[in-house]
């Protein structure tokens, strides 16, 4: 009998997990639970495997686990949520004779390989390099950055806080945008601005520059309303130039021939907006280094379990401890 490994993808609010076939990476049996409805994490794992019936001679003894919070110590305690664990107490509790835990972005990016053709969504076309680094990129809750490497062996992920690198304004906009932030928050870094809690800062700071009263209260209520409200809609179309710009600088500094993957919750729900924004030229408008990033393939991730792709991807990846 071949036992599934467990896989997982761990949030603030919800614990994604499922099971896949070893030497697969098709993630099954997939379930999210509530953070907030369990102590901890090992009340939550054992909940899940009974639900899906792996338990007994079933219950997996190999697991990777992703959590949206620093993984590199034995204690882990998670940014959003009340759980705080011990890595090797953990193991011991559920028998596993391997468990892995990896931090949520570097799931998403060693899941991009494995996204299947069908939800990748083209957004400038390009030859990638083989053997070079490839970029992956997405705001949420907050801006997550990280490189993939095609190792000799298996892909090596290289992560990063490039969210945290400073807002640099290209237009007068973005300075007197820059003022607004920089007045609300102190220093003002580009996850700031590129996160579900920025769109909304965004649209409000647009509103005293424009001398408006702010209609939207939510991120997805200015999504939403972008088709009839100005504001809203200068708003997403600034939202992904700056995106963009950072976009095409991280590019740079990272070498990233391999091409440009956009994922996480935000951009898949900015399809339509991409081809009217100037997300494109501000990625290339790099003075002379302009034909380097316009030539670079850009995609967006539509697959809903990139983050699952990745912890079985990291599970037997000799370059993730």
């Amino acid at each position: 009998m071949i036992r599934p490994a467990l896989i997982g993808d761990i949030g603030g609010t919800n614990a994604r997990f499922a099971l896949v076939t070893p030497g697969a990476f098709e993630p099954h049996d997939i379930l999210s639970l509530p953070c907030a409805d369990y102590p901890g994490l090992v009340e939550a794992v054992r909940d899940y495997l009974s639900r899906v019936g792996a338990v007994g001679g079933h219950a997996p003894r190999e697991a990777c686990l992703a959590f949206a919070c620093p993984v590199h110590d034995d204690r882990i305690k998670m940014t959003n949520n009340h759980w705080v664990f011990s890595r090797t107490a953990v193991q011991a509790e559920l028998g596993l004779t391997l468990f892995k835990t990896i931090n949520d972005f570097t799931a998403q990016a060693l899941g991009v390989p494995h996204v299947p053709r069908e939800a990748l969504v083209e957004i400038q076309p390009g030859e990638a390099t083989a053997h070079a680094a490839r970029l992956v990129i997405g705001p949420g809750t907050g801006l997550g950055v990280a490189t993939l490497f095609p190792g000799r062996h298996a892909w090596v992920p290289l992560p990063g806080e490039g969210g945290h690198i400073t807002f640099a304004p290209t237009d007068e906009r973005e300075q007197q945008l820059l003022r607004y932030f920089r007045h609300r928050y102190g220093r003002v870094s580009v996850e700031r601005v590129l996160c579900g809690q920025g769109l909304l800062d965004l649209y409000l700071a647009h509103c005293t520059l424009a001398n408006a009263s702010p209609v939207f209260t939510t991120p997805a209520q200015v999504t939403a309303a972008a088709d009839e409200d100005p504001i809203a809609r200068d708003t997403l179309l600034r939202f992904l130039k700056i995106l963009g710009d950072v976009c095409g600088d991280a590019a740079l500094t990272l070498g990233a021939r391999g091409g440009v993957t956009l994922c996480g919750g935000i951009v898949p729900r900015l399809l339509s907006w991409l081809p009217e924004s100037r997300f494109r030229e501000a990625f290339a408008d790099k003075g002379r280094m302009h034909a380097y990033n316009a030539a670079l393939p850009i995609h967006v991730v539509t697959a809903p379990w990139p983050g699952l792709l990745g912890a079985a991807e990291a599970l037997h990846n000799e370059e993730v401890e």
